[in-house]
C-alpha cells in the first residue's frame, strides 16, 4: 500500500508539472507560426563538457531519422507527405495560420507544428517533452559548430538557431533562447527539420520558366515616382512593365494618412501580378529620415560609433525595421558600411560608425541583424566603400586610387563580415576605382561585382546599384548603355530612382540586347532567380496597412535611447 501511495504522488506531481510545461509550450503565438528564418551570426564557441547519456542517444537519433526526412513518433516524411495524409492519421489540427501561401498547422496532443505549400509537408516541428533536457552544450560537443548560426527576436521570443545541413535534402534546425550571462547554456525550445524540395521553392523556379521576357527584366528595376499620389505613369510601371519595386522620397511622403494611402494604392495595383512589390525607402537613422510623422529622431551612424554600444546599434535596427513595417514597407537601404577615412568626406560622414572598419562591422552587422529581425530586407552599402572619397557621388564620379589588397585592409573589412554573417542585398557604388578598373565605376565593373563581390567574397545574394540617375553615372554614360553594361558586369537590380522615362528606357534598352543575344536570357534568369528567392525568404505580399501607430513607435525610441 506505501508504493502505491507513492506512485500516486509521484504521478500526480509528474501530471502537474507537465501541465505546466505544455501549457508553456504550446500557448499559441504568431512566433509558432510564422517562424522568421535570419541569416547566420558570428558564432561564439562555448566550452564543451560531457554529455549525459540519455541526451546522446537522443541526439545522434533525431540526426539519424533525419537523414529520412522523419521526426521522432511523426508519421511523415518532409517534402514528400501531403497533409491529406497527415489529417487522415490525426484528423484536424488545433490550429493554423496562413502567411503567403504557407500554412502552418498544430498538433498539440503530439507535440508538433507542422508548415505546409500546396499541400506538401516541408516544415516539421517538434516540441517534444525529451527536448527540454537537451542543453546547447550538449549539440555543440556531439556535432560540432553548426552550418549555420542564425538569431530570431521579437516581443517575445529571442532565441538562436543553429541550422545543420542533412545531405542535399535538408536542414535540422535546433531552436533554443539565446545564452545570457545568467543562463549561459540553455535548453532546446523546439527542433524544426525542413526539406529543400518543398513546393514554394519549386513554384518560384517554374514561374520563372513561364515568365515573359518583359516580366523577367521588370523585376531587375527599382523605380522611383513622382508626386504623392499613385499616377497613370505609375499604375504603366506596375502592369504594363512588371517594375519589381519602388522606392520612395521625403518627396512621395508628406503625412501618415497619405502615405498609407499611396502604398496600399500601390499595392493594390499590384495585386492581379503574381509577384509582389519591394517597397523600399533608405531609412538609416540620423539626418536620413524619409518616412512622414513625427518620428523621434534616431542618433546618427557616428553616436552610436562613438560610445561603441553593440546592444543599442541592434535595438536601432529593430526600430527601423519596425518603422518600414509599420508604413507598409518591407526594404531599407542601410545600414551604411562605409568606413569613414576621409573626413572631409561630402556624402558619407556621420552617416558612417566611424574610421574604424572592425568597429564599423561590428555595429554595422548588428544594426542589418536588427532589420532583418523584423522580417525587413536590409541593403548594405556603399560597396566597396564610400568612405574615402572627396566628392558627392549624385554630383560627379568619385575616383579612388587604390589597389585591391589596400581595400581589404580597410574599405571591404565590413561587406567581408556582413556576407559571412547573412547580408541578403549589397548596393554597388558609382565610384571609378583606378587600380582595379580604370574603365567603369563599381556599378558598372565585372572586375568589382562578379570577380571580387561573387567570387572573391562568395556572395550569393542580390546585387543592387546605387540610383543610376545620379550625376556620377548620369554626366559620364547614355543611361540605356550603362544599364545594360550593369547587367553585363553582374547586377542583379538597377536603381532608376527618378523619372518615368528613365525607368522606361532602362527597360527597353535590355530588353534590346536581349533580343540581339549580346545579354543571354539565362543570364536574366540568374538574376531573377535570385530576386524572387529573396522575396519569397521575406514572405513579401500585397496586404494592406491598417493603421499606423507613430505615437507605439515614438514610445520605443523614448525606451530604446540612452
Amino acid at each position: 500500500m506505501r508504493i502505491k501511495i507513492k506512485l500516486s504522488v509521484i504521478l500526480g506531481i509528474l501530471c502537474i508539472l507537465g501541465m505546466i510545461v505544455f501549457g508553456n509550450v504550446y500557448k499559441p503565438t504568431e512566433q509558432t507560426y510564422l517562424f522568421k528564418t535570419v541569416p547566420k551570426s558570428i558564432h561564439t564557441p562555448i566550452m564543451k563538457e560531457n554529455v549525459p547519456q540519455l541526451s546522446h542517444a537522443t541526439i545522434e537519433s533525431i540526426f539519424q531519422k533525419a537523414k529520412e526526412g522523419r521526426i521522432k513518433d511523426v508519421p511523415i516524411i518532409a517534402g514528400e507527405t501531403k497533409i491529406d495524409q497527415l489529417v487522415s492519421l490525426w484528423g484536424k489540427s488545433n490550429h493554423s495560420a496562413e502567411t503567403n501561401n504557407r500554412t502552418y498547422s498544430e498538433y498539440s496532443e503530439h507535440h508538433i507544428t507542422i508548415g505546409y505549400s500546396d499541400s506538401i509537408i516541408y516544415d516539421i516541428r517538434s516540441y517534444h517533452e525529451e527536448l527540454s533536457q537537451i542543453h546547447m552544450k550538449d549539440i555543440l560537443t556531439i556535432k560540432g559548430e553548426p552550418d549555420e548560426e542564425r538569431y530570431y527576436k521579437d516581443e517575445q521570443y529571442d532565441q538562436v538557431i543553429l541550422v545543420y545541413r542533412i545531405g542535399e535534402s535538408y536542414d535540422l534546425k535546433w531552436v533554443l533562447p539565446k545564452p545570457t550571462e545568467s543562463i549561459p547554456n540553455p535548453t532546446v525550445h523546439h527542433i524544426s527539420l525542413v526539406s529543400h524540395q518543398n513546393v514554394s521553392d519549386q513554384d518560384y523556379l517554374s514561374q520563372i520558366e513561364t515568365m515573359t521576357l518583359d516580366e523577367k527584366i521588370g523585376q531587375m528595376v527599382i523605380a522611383g515616382i513622382s508626386g504623392t499620389e499613385i499616377t497613370t505613369d505609375t499604375k504603366e510601371l506596375i502592369q504594363d512593365y512588371k517594375v519589381g519595386g519602388f522606392i520612395f522620397y521625403p518627396k512621395n511622403l508628406t503625412t501618415v494618412e497619405q502615405t498609407k494611402k499611396l502604398i496600399n494604392e500601390i499595392k493594390a495595383e499590384n495585386a492581379s501580378n503574381d509577384i509582389p512589390l519591394f517597397l523600399s525607402v533608405d531609412q538609416e537613422g540620423g539626418r536620413i529620415n524619409r518616412l512622414p510623422g513625427n518620428l523621434e529622431k534616431l542618433p546618427t551612424n557616428e553616436e552610436i560609433g562613438d560610445i561603441h554600444d553593440v546592444e543599442l546599434s541592434y535595438k536601432i535596427g529593430v526600430i527601423l525595421g519596425k518603422q518600414l513595417t509599420e508604413f507598409g514597407m518591407n526594404l531599407n537601404f542601410a545600414p551604411v558600411l562605409d568606413t569613414n577615412s576621409n573626413p572631409n568626406n561630402p556624402v558619407i560622414n556621420n552617416r558612417s560608425f566611424g574610421n574604424n572598419p572592425d568597429i564599423v562591422s561590428e555595429l554595422g552587422i548588428q544594426t542589418m541583424k536588427g532589420i532583418q529581425s523584423q522580417n525587413i530586407i536590409s541593403v548594405v552599402k556603399h560597396f566597396p566603400g564610400h568612405g574615402d572619397t572627396s566628392v558627392d557621388s549624385h554630383l560627379e564620379l568619385p575616383i579612388v586610387d587604390k589597389h585591391i589588397q589596400e581595400l581589404h585592409e580597410l574599405e571591404l573589412k565590413p561587406f567581408i563580415h556582413a556576407i559571412r554573417n547573412g547580408a541578403d542585398v549589397v548596393m554597388v557604388a558609382h565610384i571609378l576605382l583606378t587600380k582595379i578598373d580604370s574603365q567603369y565605376p563599381a556599378s558598372l565593373s565585372k572586375n568589382i561585382m562578379s570577380d571580387i563581390l561573387r567570387e572573391e567574397l562568395n556572395f550569393d545574394g542580390v546585387i543592387i546599384t546605387d540610383d543610376m540617375t545620379m550625376d556620377a553615372i548620369e554626366n559620364n554614360y547614355e543611361l540605356g548603355d550603362a544599364a545594360v553594361q550593369s547587367i553585363h558586369a553582374g547586377s542583379d537590380i538597377l536603381l532608376v530612382a527618378h523619372e518615368y522615362q528613365n525607368v522606361v528606357n532602362t527597360i527597353n534598352s535590355i530588353k534590346q540586347v536581349v533580343k540581339k543575344g549580346i545579354i543571354t536570357e539565362e543570364r536574366i534568369n540568374e538574376s531573377v532567380t535570385r530576386i524572387l528567392e529573396l522575396k519569397q525568404n521575406y514572405t513579401i505580399d500585397h496586404q494592406q496597412i491598417n493603421t499606423i501607430e507613430i505615437e507605439k513607435l515614438n514610445k520605443l525610441i523614448r525606451k530604446t535611447l540612452p
